[in-house]
């Protein structure tokens, strides 16, 4: 790979039959949930390279989680697996029977990661919630966050609740990968700056190729706190449906009384959505606005790109 390309380590964790796998076919595969079901279990470590934003390539390491591997992981692999890693994701079913045995293990993991990659970033992802009734989730969900925080000291983990039939696997995602974007906050300036200039009640930047939310900028409160997740949800469905078709997805525009919002290939590794409720604000100067800006946002996504910013008028 170039010079310029920039790696980052992310371990997959967790017991068999966690979900591991399916949720990683889904996010960065193309599966849809019902498809998962064929996948089998797996087997040692599949190593997986996904470009994301360009120069950022995640080196996603899929840790088979049967109890023989597992043991291996914290012994004779301690090194290979727990060396330069940049985040850990544990994931854990959350109707396990061996509870305890998943905490070990986890604890295990944390050990390795102090020992090997003290600086990482680690997330718990409470996986399978559709299968727990939904006025005990809540409840559930908080008491297992509090053992996980409890028991990963010193080290922060930020958990979350997921699953594969709903939005909550595209928000968990998206805070991770987050985390992993080396110019997030000038790109979230930049955005900013492009939203009041084009006085948009709201812009949002995805990955073109897994739909997950990366940055965004609001002007306005919106009253659904997982509007995001949704539309990541909804957009990445309806472009498979497009290539079963041997159709490609390349843009949309919803328009009712009360907003409008635009979906449009933004950089080569980017797709935008812009909302506006000035009705006064005509379709064609927006999308020509979004045209504009494609080449600012494009040297931004450049880890080695120039520093600049897109500037008020």
């Amino acid at each position: 790979m170039p010079s310029s390309v920039m790696k980052k380590k992310v371990l997959l964790m967790g017991k068999s039959g966690s979900g591991k796998t399916s949720m990683r076919s889904i996010i960065f595969a193309n599966y849809i949930a019902r498809d998962t079901r064929r996948l089998g279990a797996t087997i040692d470590v599949e190593h997986s390279h996904v470009r994301f934003l360009g120069n950022l390539v995640l080196n996603l390491w899929d840790c088979g989680g049967q109890d023989t591997f597992m043991e291996n992981y914290f012994t004779s692999q301690r090194d290979n697996i727990f060396r330069n890693v940049e985040v850990l994701i544990y994931v854990f079913d959350v109707e396990s029977r061996e509870l305890e045995k998943d905490m070990h293990y986890y604890q295990s993991c944390l050990e390795a990661i102090l020992q090997n990659s003290p600086d990482a970033k680690v997330f718990c992802l409470v996986h399978k919630m559709d299968l727990v009734q939904e006025d005990q989730r809540d409840l559930i969900f908080k008491e297992r966050e509090e053992d996980l925080r409890r028991l990963s000291r010193p080290l922060d983990c930020a958990c979350f609740r997921t699953s594969i039939w709903d939005e909550t696997l595209y928000k968990a995602w998206s805070s991770i990968v987050y985390q992993l974007i080396p110019n997030v906050q000038q790109l979230e300036s930049n955005l900013r700056n492009f939203a009041q200039i084009i006085e948009a009640d709201e812009v949002l930047l995805f990955e073109r190729a897994t739909f997950l939310v990366i940055s965004h900028y609001q002007c306005k409160e919106q009253r659904d706190i997982h509007r995001f997740e949704k539309i990541s949800n909804i957009i990445k469905q309806f472009k498979l449906s497009c290539s079963k078709l041997a159709a490609s997805f390349q843009s949309m525009e919803v328009r009712n009384s009360n907003f409008a919002a635009f979906i449009d290939i933004f950089t080569s590794n980017t797709y935008v959505m812009v909302v506006m409720s000035d009705p006064s604000i005509p379709s064609a100067a927006t999308l020509i606005n979004i045209r504009n800006a494609r080449k600012h946002f494009e040297k931004l996504e450049r880890v080695d790109g120039p520093k600049h910013s897109l500037l008020m008028r």
